[in-house]
C-alpha cells in the first residue's frame, strides 16, 4: 500500500542541461495547483520546499565532457539527505525537477533507505532520451544526459558513488520506457547494459499496456518497489511543448496517462520524480498542468 503521506522535494537545478529554464519547473508545477489536488486524493501533502543548488552565474562550469560537476554533486548528496529522510519517515517522496541530473539525488537516497534493510530497489525511467552516456560519450558534457547511466554505476565516481557503493539500481531491474532519441556512441551502452529499453517502436508495436505490464514486472521483480523518473519529454511536444529537450513522435496525451494509470494499480510505485519542466518555452504552464495531471493518475486519480 502506498503511504497515506507525500513529501514535495523541489530540486531547482539545471546546471546538467543544455538550455536554461528548467530550474523553474518546481514553481511551475506547484503554481499548477499540485498540493492541492494531491490533497483531494486523501493524501496528507508536506511541501519541504526546495533543497539548495548552486547557480551558473556563480560558479565555473569545469571540464567540457562533464559540465559542472562539483556543483551537480553537491546539489544530489542534498536531495539524496532529503529523500532518504523522508522515506525512511514513511512518506512518499515526490521530487520536482530540474533538469534529469537530479534523479541521481533521489535514486541515492531512496536506495540507501533500502539498501540498510538489505532489501533492492527497481526503477521504471520514463523517457525520450536513455540518458545513458557517460563523460567519454557525451557529445555536449551537459550531465542530464547521464544519470541512467550513474544509477547502474557508469560514469563520474562523484555521482555513481554517492554513500560510497555503486550501483543504486542493478540493471537488470531497470525499465527504459519511450525512448526515441539516442546518441551514437551511446547506444552501446544500452544495448550492454543490462537495462531493458522499450523504445517508441516497440510501443507502437506492443501497445502501451503490454509494455508497462512488462516493465513494471521488470522493475518489481526482488524488489521492495520501484522509483518512477518521468521525464515530460516523453511526451509528444504536441501535448507537453515546455520541456528541456523535445523530441517529435512522443507518448499521446492518453498514452501517458494509462501508463501512470497502470504504475499506479501495481501498487509497487515507492518514490516519483518529475523532470525537466521548463516554463522559459512553455505555453501558459501547459506542460506543467500536465505533469501534475499525470501525477494524479500516478498517485490514484481515477476517471470513475
Amino acid at each position: 500500500m502506498r503511504p497515506s503521506r507525500i513529501a514535495i522535494l523541489g530540486a531547482p537545478l539545471d546546471l546538467g542541461a543544455g538550455r536554461r529554464g528548467v530550474d523553474m519547473g518546481p514553481s511551475a508545477i506547484r503554481v499548477a495547483s499540485l498540493n492541492a489536488r494531491l490533497e483531494s486524493l486523501g493524501y496528507t501533502v508536506d511541501d519541504l520546499g526546495n533543497v539548495d543548488v548552486e547557480q551558473p552565474e556563480t560558479s565555473p562550469a569545469g571540464a567540457g565532457n562533464a559540465l559542472y560537476l562539483p556543483q551537480i554533486a553537491r546539489a544530489c548528496k542534498r536531495l539524496a539527505e532529503a529523500a532518504g529522510r523522508v522515506i525512511s519517515e514513511g512518506r512518499m517522496p515526490l521530487v520536482l525537477g530540474g533538469d534529469h541530473s537530479v534523479a541521481v539525488g533521489t535514486l541515492s537516497g531512496v536506495s540507501r533507505h533500502f539498501r540498510r534493510r538489505r532489501r533492492k530497489l527497481g526503477l521504471i525511467w520514463v523517457d525520450a532520451h536513455a540518458d545513458m552516456n557517460t563523460p567519454e560519450t557525451s557529445p555536449s558534457g551537459n550531465i542530464h544526459g547521464m544519470p541512467l547511466a550513474c544509477a547502474i554505476g557508469l560514469g563520474p565516481r562523484e555521482l555513481t558513488h554517492l554513500y560510497g557503493y555503486a550501483p543504486k539500481v542493478a540493471a537488470s531491474q531497470v525499465a527504459l520506457v519511450g525512448v526515441r532519441d539516442v546518441d551514437q556512441l551511446e547506444k552501446p551502452h544500452v544495448r550492454g547494459s543490462g537495462v531493458r529499453a522499450f523504445t517508441m517502436r516497440d510501443i507502437d508495436e506492443r501497445g502501451l499496456r503490454g509494455v508497462l505490464q512488462e516493465a513494471i514486472r521488470i522493475a518489481s521483480d526482488g524488489t521492495a518497489g520501484f522509483h518512477l523518473s518521468l521525464d515530460m519529454d516523453s511526451v509528444d511536444p504536441q501535448y507537453a511543448p515546455g520541456v528541456g529537450t523535445p523530441v517529435p513522435g512522443g507518448l499521446t496525451y492518453r498514452e501517458a496517462h494509462l501508463a501512470m494509470e497502470l504504475i499506479c494499480d501495481s501498487g509497487a510505485m515507492v518514490s516519483m520524480e518529475v523532470v525537466e519542466v521548463n516554463p522559459v518555452i512553455d505555453e501558459a504552464n501547459r506542460t506543467a498542468q500536465l505533469a501534475v495531471e499525470l501525477v494524479m493518475s500516478a498517485m490514484g486519480k481515477r476517471i470513475l
